[in-house]
């Protein structure tokens, strides 16, 4: 490819992402999965990402740029909008037609010939592990792929924040602890917990997305023993517990024929991480019943206060660090791991106003709270 690469963060980071998806890619072939994507060179993946991040900087008509460019040919997908004449990859080309394409679930269409990118149309379907930047903000592109199976949020490869540089690492040896929805967030999951982790996947995905804060405490089905950790009355408890997802989830099969299963479970989703912007804590089972919301946490009687706990963020090059809540995030985050510190079974998840996200587990390896940092794997 003949032109000449100006953002250095993009051809810092494209042997590396060249690499990551060589692997993911190599060891899909020896599966039954069926569609898989093209893998994309590190010269392809400069360029990409290099006119994204000119575009992300430029308006159009006031408006920021949100884009998403998925390299493959128009024939591996399906029903793909396909121009009439093919357009350049340039920054001004994205600009132009970003207005039409910022809706979650559009891609631009973008793949080579003779060594030169050029963007082919547009397309709602890609394949398992395609290539995706995605641009929603100035500044600020994703590297992500769209799941073996399908199903869920795309699985994060790196964020680019100007000249910041976050690969997800997938080997993170805190996995040993995490909670299970986090290995789905980095991809990690196997069939038989797809489902499950990806739905509370989803709701962190909502509970960012509504930017007004809020917290989630999931709770086992067996018993009450988390009543210990909450300011009693509780005003919004709620009679019958079984909300619309647990109901969706229950007949998830029966949905699924019917072909509206997807749509069901995101409106859902969105119902329930509603809640969580009411001031204080919603409360659902780890079935997804839906027990309260607007509750207030309370230090159990007989425990003591949390007065340390393990930080990490699954990044290449993170170090652990030991924190007081207090100095991780507000009253939110202080509540939140208070009530894992005294409910051990139980699981919160803090969403920050300005973006932060954070996932309070029991780490029995290190006999105290693990606070997940997971905003870069959410965007």
């Amino acid at each position: 490819m003949s032109s000449i690469i100006t953002y250095q963060a993009a051809r810092t980071v494209a042997p590396t992402i060249e690499q990551h998806f060589s692997n993911l890619l190599g060891a899909a072939r020896q599966t039954t999965i069926e569609n898989l994507a093209t893998e994309p060179d590190a010269a392809t993946i400069e360029k990409i990402i290099d006119t994204a991040f000119w575009a992300s900087l430029q308006r159009e008509e006031g408006h920021v740029i949100k884009i998403s460019i998925a390299y493959l040919p128009p024939a591996h997908t399906k029903h793909p909008v396909l121009f009439l004449k093919r357009l350049p990859l340039t920054a001004p080309v994205l600009t132009k037609l970003a207005p039409g394409v910022e809706r979650p679930g559009i891609h631009i269409g973008v793949w080579q010939e003779d060594g030169e990118l050029y963007i082919w149309g547009t397309t709602r379907s890609i394949p398992s592990l395609c290539f995706v930047v995605d641009v929603s903000e100035p500044g600020l592109m994703v590297i992500k792929h769209r799941r073996r199976d399908g199903f869920g949020k795309y699985a994060n490869v790196a964020v680019l924040k100007g000249d910041q540089i976050k690969i997800i690492d997938e080997q993170n040896t805190a996995l040993d602890d995490c909670p299970g929805f986090l290995t789905s967030l980095l991809g990690l999951t196997t069939p038989s917990t797809t489902v499950a982790a990806n739905i509370l996947v989803q709701l962190a995905v909502s509970m960012r997305a509504h930017k007004r804060g809020g917290t989630l405490l999931v709770v086992p089905t067996e018993t009450t023993n988390w009543q210990n950790s909450i300011v009693k009355p509780m005003v919004y408890s709620i009679q019958p517990t079984l909300s619309g997802l647990a109901r969706l989830i229950q007949h998830q099969e029966e949905e699924r024929t019917k072909g509206t299963w997807q749509s069901a479970l995101k409106k859902e989703v969105d119902a329930l991480a509603g809640l969580t912007a009411i001031d204080g804590a919603t409360i659902i089972t780890d079935n997804y019943k839906l027990l309260a919301f607007g509750a207030k946490i309370g230090r159990a009687i007989g425990s003591s206060p949390v007065d340390e706990m393990t930080v990490t963020e699954p990044i290449v090059g993170n170090e652990e660090k030991k924190l007081h809540p207090a100095h991780n995030g507000g009253t939110r985050h202080l509540s939140a791991a208070q009530f894992v510190h005294d409910q051990r079974d139980s699981l919160g998840l803090v969403a920050s106003q300005d973006g932060k996200f954070t996932i309070f587990s029991w780490s029995p390896c290190k006999q105290m709270v693990h606070a997940h940092v997971i905003d870069t794997l959410l965007l």
